[in-house]
């Protein structure tokens, strides 16, 4: 049975990482922008990575910019807006394709072990349905990824337990990390 250790990504600086090094502990896979409405979910996963690293717990963020090029910059301006505005210390990945022919295998396995439910109820959550309809359309079946700021919770054995749409509060992510620490 695959797991999301069985995945080798670059790290901002290009050098290939296996994810089997982050084995037996808790982690969240993000993909994330510099420019969208959804960047402040930084600060509270900064926090989350504070609290939680020492029992476990990993953050790898993974910029995207495939939504409406709300990540434009290259990896080190992306990673100086994130360790100056919010003050990230979590593992920064190399900017990667989460959707079509080019998504990182890593995000297509992801989506196919916990595929898209719904961005939820309320008029934010209809917003950013057409918004994502209107950005993923070129993608087809392979739009995996529905916008900057999903997140990945995987288990201490590396399978995949939940997903989180970016209008998913954080504190139920946090809630829902803290329970499998």
């Amino acid at each position: 049975m695959k797991t999301v250790y069985d995945f080798t990504v670059k790290d901002r600086t290009g050098a290939e990482v296996s994810l089997s090094d982050y084995s037996g502990k808790v982690l969240l896979i993000v993909n994330t922008a510099t420019g969208c409405g959804f960047t402040p979910h930084y600060e509270p996963l900064e926090a989350m990575y504070r609290d939680l690293k020492d029992k476990g717990f990993e953050i790898l963020d993974f910029p995207c910019n495939q939504f409406a090029n709300q990540a434009p910059g290259n990896a080190d301006e992306i990673h100086q807006f994130c360790t100056l505005k919010f003050g990230t210390d979590f593992p920064q990945f190399a900017k990667i394709d989460v959707n079509g022919e080019t998504a990182d295998p890593l995000f297509a396995y992801l989506a196919t072990e916990k595929p898209f439910e719904g961005f939820g109820k309320g008029l934010k959550n209809v917003a950013l349905n057409t918004f994502s309809k209107a950005n993923n359309k070129a993608f087809g079946d392979k739009a995996y990824i529905k916008w900057n700021f999903t997140k990945f919770l995987i288990d201490r054995e590396g399978k995949v337990i939940a997903r989180f749409e970016p209008t998913v509060d954080m504190k139920d992510v946090r809630a829902a990390v803290e329970a499998i620490l």
